[in-house]
């Protein structure tokens, strides 16, 4: 954080700081510094009282110690401290040091940042999503405890391995905003027009500094940067791009430029980016885009709304929708409307749209005049027309023939594929009927008319490859018998699944789930035919011991 111009200075005096590196401070000996931050350094210390132990101890930096700076490190102190919570680093103690400037001491977090573990380890999509619904856990429970971070990415969320298992840390809330109380009793002033975070993570209301207060949605948006990365290994506006612009435009794209799409960002990638993509991934580049396109393209597009009352409420949220889509239930993310779009568009371009709407009436304007004129000329043009028609030879009326025929069989076209797309809806919805009502084999039917055909457009979208991909996951295998299955049959509903096992028994089985529902002996011999009524409430079975039992 700069300091701020005009701020009283703390006196310190002249006389040797005791938090060297490889000296003592206190009951903690600082032998190694492991990092610094905007106003603070960060020692690998070693407590000796009244525990022995290796801690981290953050001190405030030499110059860096203005009242409003001291204020913000005590904050960001009593933010870690009123905090308890596994994925959150505790506070374990608080000082200063002889010469008066404040320190706390945190657990030790032995990590890296979450994207370079991620990318170091090869993970793929699914353990990233795994590892990220920890990190809405961690920044929920700071919500639910009157704090918002303020400068959720990367760098301020570390992985470390308990017992072999990753556990993401959110750290450094040096920024923290407290909701409901207060962090410190220091006085904490922020300038008006002051940026506050990281451009690249950063929501629109942060960085467009108006009279609208920051909230905990600014969290979930910051959130939505950090998956974005975690899914495409890349920003939505990249940071050097960002930092390379002048300060108005860099806040303008921030406030209104819209991103691209997960999917879309991976399927543009160049050369050496996309090897890189798709071997941090461990998974081909096609596959990666058909993984993020439909459930993690809206929940992401959702989450870094512009308009925060669009976006999720809390992180809790967030994480929720995405272990929705981790168990292949629907999201409540949904592709956004064609009239909220359009409403977009107008805010984006208020002074283009209303001079095309002056250049539209000004040609309406002048379209009645014409229209004044056109209705006298109308007779004089119907006369020529005429004549012109009469005039034409054999060759020109074969030529004007042709060119309605073209325009003709344009518009059966244009019918033809009208028509594929109301029969693709429609089968869509029979489809999802009759996958309700189990018949599985209607729904392949019905998918297989839509597959892709060399002379035929490709109308398939999300809701074909959701109920292919049920087709192709509910596939049941049902144990029990210990002899040879000698026949099968279905009940009319479909629910229920009747086998007969030269084990000289017959089972009833639950078609949805593949459970055993009833077994029937009495048998001497092996079964080898089996059927049921029409109504579905009798069974009839055939055995070679020259019976049949009902």
């Amino acid at each position: 954080m700069p300091t701020d111009p005009g701020e009283d200075m703390i006196t310190i005096p002249d006389r040797p700081l005791s938090e060297i590196e490889g000296t003592r401070n206190g009951r903690y000996k600082l032998p190694q510094k492991i990092g610094e931050g905007g106003m603070g350094v960060i020692y690998m210390a070693e407590q000796t009282e009244p525990v022995t132990r290796k801690v981290a101890l953050k001190i405030i930096k030499l110059g860096m110690d203005t009242k409003n700076i001291i204020a913000r490190f005590e904050a960001e102190r009593q933010a870690l401290a009123i905090m308890d919570h596994p994925n959150i680093a505790k506070v374990l103690d608080a000082g200063a040091t002889e010469t008066g400037r404040p320190y706390f001491v945190m657990e030790l977090v032995k990590g890296v940042s979450i994207s370079q573990y991620c990318d170091k380890n090869d993970l793929p999509t699914k353990d990233r999503l795994q590892l990220f619904m920890e990190v809405c856990q961690a920044i929920q429970h700071a919500h639910q405890k009157g704090v918002i971070h303020r400068d959720i990415k990367p760098s301020n969320i570390l992985v470390t391995l308990h017992d072999g298992r990753p556990v993401p840390k959110v750290i450094d809330f040096g920024i923290a905003k407290a909701t409901n109380q207060k962090l410190t009793e220091k006085t904490l002033f922020t300038h008006f027009a002051q940026m506050i975070g990281t451009p690249a993570y950063m929501s629109p209301e942060q960085a467009e500094m108006s009279g609208l207060d920051v909230d905990t949605r600014t969290d979930v948006y910051s959130l939505g940067v950090l998956l974005y990365e975690l899914l495409t290994g890349t920003t939505p506006f990249p940071e050097k791009e960002l930092l390379s612009k002048g300060y108005g435009v860099m806040q303008r794209i921030i406030v209104e430029q819209e991103p691209e799409r997960p999917s879309l960002r991976v399927s543009t990638l160049l050369g050496e980016q996309q090897t890189i993509v798709s071997k941090n991934r461990n998974t081909e580049l096609l596959t990666l885009q058909r993984q993020i396109k439909g459930d993690l393209d809206w929940i992401v597009m959702k989450a870094l709304e512009k308009d925060r009352t669009r976006r999720y409420d809390t992180p809790s949220n967030l994480g929720a929708d995405i272990e929705r889509h981790l168990s292949d239930e629907p999201v409540l993310a949904a592709r956004p409307t064609v009239l909220y779009q359009l409403s977009k568009l107008y805010l984006r371009h208020k002074l283009a749209l209303a001079t095309a709407a002056c250049f539209v009436l000004l040609l309406a304007v002048s379209g009645s005049v014409s229209a004044a004129q056109a209705i006298k000329n109308k007779s004089l043009f119907t006369a020529a027309e005429e004549a012109r028609l009469k005039a034409m030879d054999a060759q020109q009326r074969e030529t004007e023939l042709r060119r309605i025929a073209e325009t003709e069989r344009g518009k059966a076209e244009v019918e033809r594929d009208r028509s594929q797309s109301l029969l693709y809806t429609a089968n869509m919805n029979l489809a999802k009927r009759a996958w309700d009502e189990a018949n599985v084999g209607r729904v392949v039917e019905l998918l297989e008319q839509h597959s892709p055909q060399p002379d035929k457009p490709d109308l398939r979208n999300f809701e074909w490859f959701y109920l292919d991909h049920l087709c192709h996951s509910n596939l049941l295998t049902l144990k029990g018998h210990d002899g040879w299955v000698g026949n099968i049959a279905f009940s009319p509903d479909g629910k229920r699944l009747v086998s007969a096992s030269f084990d000289q028994t017959v089972k009833v089985w639950d078609a949805m789930n593949g459970q055993e529902t009833l077994t029937l002996k009495g048998y001497t011999a092996p079964v080898f035919g089996v059927a049921v009524s029409p109504d579905g409430k009798r069974l009839a079975s055939a055995s070679w011991d020259r019976t049949v039992k009902l």
